[in-house]
C-alpha cells in the first residue's frame, strides 16, 4: 500500500485530533476543521427518529396496529420464523413491525427498478381486492382480483398471453399460479407473506397479516405511495382509500 493510500485512510478522530493541534500551533483556523465529513459520518449512524425518539416508520406506528399488519397467524412456518416477535395468548404470531416497515423500505426499493408496464399484481384473496384496485388505478400497474388464469404468462398460444418483468402477489398459497408460473419464467416475485406461508420462489418477502382486508390495504398503500413518488406520477389518495375505515383495531 502506497503513502498516499494510507493518508487517504485516516480516520475522522485522527482528521480532528491533528486540526486541534494544528490549531493551537497557529497552523489552520476552526473554518478548517473537516465539518462536512462529521456531518456525513454523523448523518450515517444516526437515524432517523420522531420527536418520542423512536425509529420514525413509513406510517405512524398506530396506524399499522390500526390495521393489524402485525398479527399472523397460530402456523409458523420456517420459512417465516425469524421475522416472529413472539406468541400472543391466544396463540397468534406476532410479527415485529420494525421488520415489516424495514422490509417494506426494502420492497419499495425493489419495485422502484421496475416501470408499471413491467409489473403485474395478482391478489385473489377477497379481503384484498379495494387495496389492489386502488393500488392499479393509482399506479397503472396491472392487477388480477378474483382470478388469474394459469399460463397467461407462459403459454404463447393463449389470447390473453403477456410479458412482464415483475410479478407481486398478496399469498404465496392463494396465488400460487401467478408464483409458479413466474418462477417458470425465472423471473422475480415480491409477496406478501404471513406467518404460515413458505416462501420458496419468492425474491422479495413483505412480512405481514396479508389475510385481513386492512392489512392488506395497508401494504398496498404504503407500496402506491413510494413507488408513485419515485416514479414521479400524482398520487391523490389516503390510506382508507385502500383499507376501508381504520376506526376499529381489529383485523377486518
Amino acid at each position: 500500500m502506497t503513502e498516499e493510500k494510507t493518508l487517504n485512510m485516516k480516520s475522522l478522530k485522527q482528521e480532528l485530533e491533528e486540526s486541534i493541534k494544528n490549531k493551537e500551533a497557529g497552523e489552520t483556523s476552526e473554518e478548517e476543521v473537516p465539518k462536512k465529513r462529521i456531518k456525513k459520518e454523523v448523518k450515517k449512524i444516526k437515524p432517523k427518529e420522531n420527536v418520542d425518539g423512536k425509529a420514525e416508520t413509513l406510517i405512524p406506528l398506530e396506524d399499522y396496529i390500526k390495521c393489524a399488519v402485525h398479527l399472523g397467524t397460530k402456523v409458523i412456518t420456517p420459512h417465516m420464523k425469524k421475522f416472529v416477535y413472539k406468541r400472543r395468548a391466544d396463540g397468534l404470531a406476532v410479527i415485529n413491525t420494525a421488520v415489516i416497515d424495514e422490509k417494506i423500505r426494502e420492497a419499495i426499493e425493489f419495485l422502484k427498478k421496475y416501470n408499471p408496464e413491467e409489473i403485474y399484481l395478482v391478489c385473489k384473496r377477497e379481503a384484498g381486492w379495494q387495496g389492489a384496485k386502488k393500488f392499479e388505478q393509482i399506479t397503472g400497474i396491472k392487477t388480477f382480483t378474483k382470478k388469474y388464469p394459469p399460463g397467461i404468462t407462459t403459454n404463447l398460444e393463449l389470447d390473453d398471453f403477456f410479458e412482464k418483468e415483475l410479478t407481486i402477489i398478496c399469498d404465496p398459497w392463494i396465488d400460487k399460479n401467478a408464483l409458479n408460473d413466474t418462477a417458470k419464467l425465472k423471473k422475480p416475485v415480491l409477496s406478501l407473506c404471513d406467518t404460515n406461508n413458505y416462501t420458496t420462489n419468492v425474491t422479495q418477502i413483505i412480512p405481514c397479516n396479508n389475510k385481513a382486508k386492512k392489512s392488506v390495504g395497508c401494504i398496498l398503500y404504503i407500496l402506491a405511495r413510494e413507488y408513485t413518488k419515485a416514479k414521479k406520477i400524482p398520487f391523490d389518495a389516503d390510506i382508507e382509500d385502500f383499507t376501508g375505515p381504520l376506526e376499529d383495531t381489529r383485523s377486518s
